[in-house]
């Protein structure tokens, strides 16, 4: 069973400026308060140590492999909860140009494995909430570095 969470925002800025603030990990702090912070390098095959919290404040680790990094367009990791096909997640950022100079971000998280059925309820909601708070973030530091 495969569900996802997708959330996008329109970004006044071109997609390579967007990408430049989203691919900068050690300035996450200064401006996100969703996904914390990202460590290691986006090369695909290698891992990263992400570090998010939840609308609740509770702090969350893992440690994604980077699956397709294509600037200015397009960066997926996946993570596996244990082995994998127990749960899994891929989740994707797409950068698209729009008419006007402006970005589409699309933010998106699909779900997968034997557990999903089980647990989808309970992160559905803050996750989603996560996106749009995370892409508002994006949003805002982007177009005020035009």
């Amino acid at each position: 069973m495969r569900r996802a969470i997708k959330a996008s925002i329109d970004i006044q800025a071109p997609p390579e400026k967007v990408w430049e603030v989203l691919m900068e990990f050690p300035r996450y702090p200064e401006w996100s308060k969703y996904l914390l912070s990202i460590e290691g390098r986006a090369i695909p095959g290698l891992n990263l140590h992400v570090l998010l919290t939840d609308e609740n404040g509770k702090l969350r680790t893992f440690n994604p492999v980077v699956l397709q990094v294509s600037p200015p367009n397009t960066f997926r990791w996946l993570e596996h909860l244990g082995v994998p096909g127990l749960l899994d997640r891929e989740h994707s950022f797409t950068l698209e140009y729009h008419f006007g100079g402006h970005t589409r971000v699309r933010q998106a998280e699909e779900y997968g494995g034997f557990l999903t059925l089980f647990l989808w309820r309970s992160f559905k909601t803050s996750t989603a909430n996560g996106f749009a708070a995370f892409n508002h973030a994006l949003k805002k530091r982007a177009e005020s570095r035009r």
